[in-house]
């Protein structure tokens, strides 16, 4: 199929050059006859082409049928974007668009030395590409000229106003010729955007490119229910199950972030960080070790990660879900770009299932319900690589046949092959343990059982490997333990339903590793098997406890009251102040600390039915220092 012949003539070669025979739906959509002078908004997905659309369409009204710019002096065109990231991935899409044209392109962002652009400007340039506030600073400091102007771009106009670029986008609008084409391109049109159209926009031409009902048509949708203290095993899991050559994760906070950033690379992933405290330098070093391949994992929040386009991103992980269908949308557009497939996993805690069905409902998705994989479902997701790793259909390089022949000599064929594998599974990171709770559909879908076929599947077990029907782990039970406290207790409201999730969560440590839990007036104490003891402590100092009043600290030994000189934390606050099973009613007061057993199956009076009570501990009825 030919390019169309709406193209302008300077710009076919370089398509041609750069391997295109067909246009994309949006590419195609804005060279249509009746919008080659018009105004234009324009709804298209992230990653449909839309650069490329917009240099298209911007081009016959700013070379005006010549092939080649004459001197550079004010900007022709102005393209506004978001974030630094997509304003420069916009300068270089444009720079090979244009390479035939003799262009002059300028960028102007945050971050970068202002005077070096403003000197820049002052040489001349025929494109200006920039984020909002920069552009604004410029025009203020008379240093960009927009007297010129035939043609102005908002690139992610959506995106500019969720970042409060509203007043800077209406300032630089108000500054450009009345006489302009303003071309608006946003994955949504909300209300905001509609507005700022009527207001800025000529009779704009509406192009809807793609329908709801299949958007991310190229994006695989997979929920992952999880327990909230497996996400981390979870996620690792995840990268070693699919092995994408470019992986994203993203976390809602800075402080998540960091902490997703170095778990992952203690566990031996080559990994990079993107937060809003990194300087501009360290965010293109960042950004560069994942597009030269140094980096295969990059951790962001969503500011961070607005903008940016990473080279065969097959993977999409969302640590922690969206607020909203906009941000899940723009999250998971960083992967299925140009018809390239990818993967989009939302690790859902169980507690948060009803939010992800709503969050996937109200995005118009649809999800498969999976397991988290297996350590069995990895390793033969690993051995399937190997065995059909492109090394083995290479020939041998000539100066290698010495060394082969020699080793085909002294050693049997399983002694190389065997070295094969040691070198090679020891170059991926170990899997993680991961509970074989069954899951629950998310999203209105069957879970599909098949989803790890056969080796590769989830594997449960045998009903006598699981153990039998009622069969439990008695915290009775002698267990040998180390002891620790947290800061909460009686007085806090403290209880086991929401302290043990938390202390699993905070030391990486499942249930069945946290043995006895006493409870005393300003502190809770708590055992833990002594072989998780070490990294219990590690990842609790790593980690915290993700409750800011909340610490974590060893303990000498279980029985006995607070601390004298240990004080309550007032400023913690208590979940609920109703009734909560296994605990006590407000204003109850106790001398001795609450024991609770290894059992699922307490009573309302707070102990195990048939356990002996709580041995010496505690205050007495006149406390300590009355």
């Amino acid at each position: 199929m030919s390019l169309p012949d709406t193209i302008a003539p300077a710009l076919s070669g370089a398509l041609t050059a750069r391997g295109y025979n067909t246009l994309t739906a949006v590419q195609n959509a804005v060279l249509a006859p009746e919008t080659l002078a018009s105004d234009l908004l324009v709804s298209a997905q992230t990653g449909s082409g839309k650069t490329v659309a917009f240099g298209l369409a911007m081009a016959n009204t700013i070379l005006e049928d010549e092939l080649r710019f004459g001197d550079a002096g004010a900007p022709l065109a102005m393209i506004i974007a978001p974030t630094r990231e997509l304003a420069l991935q916009v300068r270089r899409e444009l720079e090979w668009l244009y390479a035939d044209t003799g262009a002059r392109i300028a960028s102007c962002v945050g971050g970068m030395d202002i005077r070096t652009e403003r000197r820049a400007l002052e040489r001349g340039s025929h494109i200006v590409v920039g984020t909002p506030r920069r552009l604004r600073d410029h025009i203020t400091r008379n240093a960009l000229d927009m007297s010129q102007l035939r043609a102005i771009v908002l690139d992610e106009a959506d995106e500019m106003l969720d970042m409060g670029f509203r007043e800077d986008l209406e300032f630089i609008l108000g500054e450009a010729p009345e006489d302009r084409r303003t071309l608006m391109f946003s994955a949504t049109v909300p209300k905001p955007i509609a507005q700022l159209a009527k207001r800025f926009q000529n009779n704009a031409l509406r192009i809807t490119v793609q329908s709801e009902t299949s958007q991310h048509a190229d994006i695989d949708y997979v929920a992952m229910p999880v327990p909230p203290h497996e996400r981390d095993h979870a996620i690792i899991n995840t990268l070693l199950y699919y092995d994408s050559q470019n992986s994203i994760i993203f976390c809602s906070t800075r402080e998540a972030v960091k902490h997703m950033a170095s778990r992952l690379s203690n566990r031996g992933f080559a990994v990079v960080a993107l937060s809003g405290e990194l300087s501009q330098a360290e965010r293109n070093n960042a950004l560069q070790a994942m597009r030269d391949g140094r980096a295969r994992v990059c951790v962001a929040t969503d500011v961070a990660a607005r903008g940016i386009d990473l080279p065969n991103l097959d993977l999409v992980i969302h640590a922690d879900l969206p607020t909203n269908p906009d941000t899940l949308l723009h999250r998971s557009g960083r992967t299925g770009r140009a018809g390239r497939k990818g993967t989009c996993v939302l690790v859902v805690p169980f507690s948060r299932r009803r939010s992800a069905e709503r969050l996937l409902h109200m995005a118009k998705l649809d999800a498969q319900t999976v397991p988290a994989p297996s350590i069995a479902a990895v390793q033969a997701k690993t051995n399937e690589r190997i065995l059909n790793a492109e090394v083995f259909n290479q020939p041998v390089e000539e100066e290698y046949q010495e060394l082969l022949k020699a080793l085909a000599e002294r050693y049997t064929p399983e002694q190389i092959a065997s070295a094969f594998l040691n070198r090679e599974v020891a170059s991926y990171p170990a899997a993680e343990e991961v509970s074989d709770a069954p899951v629950h559909p998310v999203g209105g879908k069957k879970p599909r059982s098949d989803r790890f076929e056969k080796g590769d599947r989830y594997e449960r077990g045998e009903r006598r490997e699981r153990g039998e029907p009622g069969e439990r782990f008695d915290r009775n039970a002698r267990f040998d333990g180390v002891w620790f406290s947290v800061s909460a207790g009686r007085k806090h409201r403290a209880d086991p339903k929401w302290l043990l999730p938390l202390i699993c969560k905070a030391g990486d440590v499942s249930k069945r590793d946290v043995g006895s839990i006493k409870i005393f007036d300003n502190e809770t104490r708590f055992e833990i098997a002594a072989s998780k003891a070490d990294e219990f402590r590690q990842s609790v100092a790593e980690r915290g406890t993700g409750e800011k009043s909340l610490v974590i600290r060893t303990a000498v030994a279980g029985a006995g009251g607070d601390a004298a000189a240990r004080e309550s934390r007032g400023s913690f606050k208590p979940r609920s102040d109703k009734f909560k099973e296994g605990g006590f009613r407000d204003g109850h007061k106790s001398d001795k600390p609450r024991d609770f057993s290894r059992g699922d199956d307490f009573k309302k009076d707070g102990f195990k039915k048939g356990g002996k009570k709580p041995e010496d501990g505690g205050y007495s009825k006149k406390r300590r220092g009355e």
